[in-house]
């Protein structure tokens, strides 16, 4: 059944959709927005919001000299130039004023904020910013200035209606949606179609094939790669690829396979020195624990099987993670652990390594001589192995823990391969017209390269939905 027919169909209500279409609606174009969940927003639910700019009030505010050009060095140095120069100088040079608007919409930023956050290689000055409720923060924005346009503007918003297909003419140009909405297909004409679906971190399929290896996720799980699926059937080409990164480590989630328990977390090497080792599924370590870049030990972690390890360590560090030091995983006194240990998955105990390992699949030699080894270094206080300086005790007390933990996809690194105007392009390099995307569906490592640049994937995402939707209010026009 037709009879719809817009300029441009927005697929996707997360930060980028929301922007777009609410810009283009505003500029003068009809536009219908279509979201598969019944609710609006996206990963906004589950972010921190983190957005970063250089040369904003905020940091004038706080003394803080920065500047766009500042801002392009700090991610060339970070991602070692393998983000898309042309992406990201668009986003450095727009970032300020995206900042600035949700500033003059009253967001409320935390105040710690602007600041350098250490969780991955750090910017150089602090330019990272956020509301006080994350990614909760900028969605109150967005959902104001929809609730405008709603009222306002000529914009519809189809929520709980999943797009099933791209519609195209004869020349191959994208032209109209199918929407599957209330039980039936529904046939959506456009003139132009704007992918803004997110990435695939919750379709293990896809992630499999993308990289090899078994998805473990805390993406939100309406993360399908449905617009990378949408695109892959009318020809587009992906980009990105190589540049994914997992995040480093996570405990399996108790109720649900494929997902990492994000809440209760082991704590990382800044925020609490370590007192075990790590091994892979051989018994051997493969790092310094006290590596202090976590963007070192992610790039060493891709390198395992599987991107699987062990944290092994002892009863007296349990015992010296309470009373007021850091915890060994987030949120849990030492009792917690114990009472968890052989009931929760990925959290074994026994009284001999031995033991140990064979509970959690480890090589019970390869164990026994890592723990040696270690053991060794401490007494001499020099680890031969791998320079490892923070040696605070032995491994000698039982009964022993072993950690699963494996590589996390937060964010997924390759997506839609796109042009500076958004446009998706094919295995030729050429347009498919009528067809654009924005925000994670076209990788974060569009904007991040090979790495974590803070604020470098929700700040593209508003700010290409920004310009993106202003385009397609213009070309209404002409």
């Amino acid at each position: 059944m037709a009879g719809w027919e817009y300029d441009a169909v927005v697929v996707g209500a997360g930060p980028a959709g929301l922007t777009c279409a609410v810009r283009a609606a505003r500029g003068g174009a009809r536009v219908l927005l279509v979201e598969k969940d019944r609710r609006i927003g996206g990963a906004l639910h589950l972010s921190g919001g983190h957005l970063s700019a250089g040369g904003t009030s905020l940091q004038r505010a706080a003394g803080i000299e920065d500047d766009p050009e500042r801002h392009l060095a700090d991610i060339d140095r970070i991602s070692n130039g393998t983000a898309r120069k042309d992406l990201v100088r668009l986003v450095v040079e727009e970032a300020p004023g995206v900042v600035e608007w949700l500033v003059g919409s009253g967001m409320p930023f935390d105040p710690e904020t602007p600041r350098i956050v250490y969780g991955h290689e750090p910017y150089e000055v602090p330019r990272t910013v956020y509301g006080v409720e994350g990614g909760l923060s900028v969605l109150q924005v967005l959902e104001a200035e929809l609730t405008e346009a709603l009222a306002a503007h000529d914009l519809t918003l189809w929520s709980n209606a999943p797009v099933t297909g791209l519609r195209t003419d004869d020349d191959g140009r994208v032209v109209g949606v199918d929407v599957y909405r209330d039980g039936a297909e529904v046939e959506v004409a456009a003139a132009a179609v704007v992918l803004a679906t997110g990435g695939y971190g919750a379709d293990a399929e896809l992630f499999a094939e993308r990289h090899g290896v078994e998805l473990v996720t805390v993406a939100a799980r309406t993360s399908t790669g449905d617009g990378i699926h949408l695109g892959r059937a009318v020809g587009a080409a992906l980009q990105g690829e190589g540049t994914y990164l997992p995040t480093f480590g996570g405990l399996p989630d108790p109720q649900a396979p494929h997902r990492a328990n994000w809440a209760e977390r082991l704590l990382l090497t800044v925020e609490r020195p370590p007192r075990e080792i790590y091994v892979d599924r051989t018994g051997r370590r493969w790092i310094a624990e006290d590596e202090p870049s976590i963007d070192v030990k992610e790039r060493a972690l891709t390198a395992l099987p599987d991107q699987v390890f062990w944290t092994i360590f002892d009863d007296d560090a349990v015992a010296r993670s309470g009373g007021g030091q850091p915890p060994i995983v987030l949120g849990w006194e030492p009792d917690d652990l114990r009472r968890h240990a052989n009931v929760r998955p990925g959290i074994h105990a026994a009284d001999t390594l031995e033991e140990v390992a064979a509970a959690a699949g480890i090589d019970p030699d390869g164990l026994v001589a890592a723990v040696a080894t270690y053991n060794r270094a401490v007494a001499a206080g020099v680890d031969e192995e791998f320079g490892r300086t923070h040696l605070p005790a032995p491994i000698a007390v039982p009964p022993f823990y072993a950690l699963h933990n494996q590589g996390i996809a937060v964010v997924t690194f390759d997506g839609l391969d796109i042009d500076d105007t958004f446009a998706v392009l094919d295995e030729a390099g050429a347009r498919i017209g009528g067809l654009f995307a924005i925000g994670e569906v076209i990788g974060a490592g569009a904007t991040c390269g090979n790495s974590f640049c803070s604020g470098m994937l929700l700040t593209p995402a508003l700010v290409f939905g920004r310009l993106l939707g202003d385009r397609l209010a213009e070309t209404r026009r002409a």
